[in-house]
């Protein structure tokens, strides 16, 4: 232990990365009609998605992300509303930027931002995905199950596992938040929340292990 966060031993630092690097989808990154900044505790999210608009790959942006234990202290006014004045000062211009505030779960997300998109007169064929690393997976089986008719690309900021874990400082809740959304990418096609997924064997190996060493504090209730 260091402070009050636990320090992860080798072997689960390895599990991790198995897990971090099955999170990602790989897509390469193209123009879309639209764009979706997921809400999280991540400001990264708002960052990335200003550099992509910078880039040209889409003409709006919406931010979508009401309040969760992990981000009511320090997002207080809601995800979205912290993540556009982000991107406002980042360059990204008012006009290009709409705001839903009051999703509290990654379905809510997209289909609050899909009527957020409908209501501004944009029926968009493909949608960006942006999201933390390691929510890539989810947040795609989440928006093929609930808005099949488009296409979805995901992406995130470039990242190595390592950095990210050192920009966060604290170890063990990124831990837990990989195997917590590793559990929803299991889960959730049960409850006809998201498509299935295959989880390799190692993969899942890998979650077992870290369940088993107490990383479960994400977990939802089923």
């Amino acid at each position: 232990m260091t402070g009050k966060h636990r320090v992860i031993t080798e072997d689960q630092r390895q599990h991790a990365q198995l897990i971090w690097d099955y999170h990602q989808m790989h897509h390469a990154v193209r123009p879309c009609d639209a764009a979706i900044g997921l809400g999280s505790h991540d400001l990264g999210v708002a960052a990335y998605s200003a550099e992509l608009f910078r880039a040209e790959l889409f003409p709006v942006l919406v931010f979508t992300g009401g309040n969760s234990p992990t981000t009511a202290a320090r997002f207080p006014r809601g995800e979205a509303v912290h993540f556009r004045e982000h991107a406002l000062e980042l360059g990204v211009p008012d006009s290009a930027i709409l705001l839903e505030p009051g999703a509290r779960n990654t379905g809510q997300n997209i289909t609050l931002s899909r009527q957020v998109l409908a209501t501004a007169g944009i029926t968009p064929r493909t949608v960006m995905l942006v999201s933390k690393p390691y929510m890539e997976r989810r947040s795609y089986a989440t928006a093929v199950k609930l808005w099949a008719e488009v296409e979805i690309i995901c992406t995130s900021e470039s990242l190595e596992f390592d950095d990210y874990l050192k920009s966060i400082g604290d170890e063990k809740l990124v831990l837990d938040m990989l195997v917590g959304d590793l559990q929803r990418v299991i889960e959730y096609p049960k409850l006809g929340f998201a498509i299935e997924q295959v989880v390799p064997e190692d993969v899942y190996g890998a979650y077992e292990s870290l369940l088993d060493a107490g990383f479960d504090s994400r977990l939802v209730s089923l």
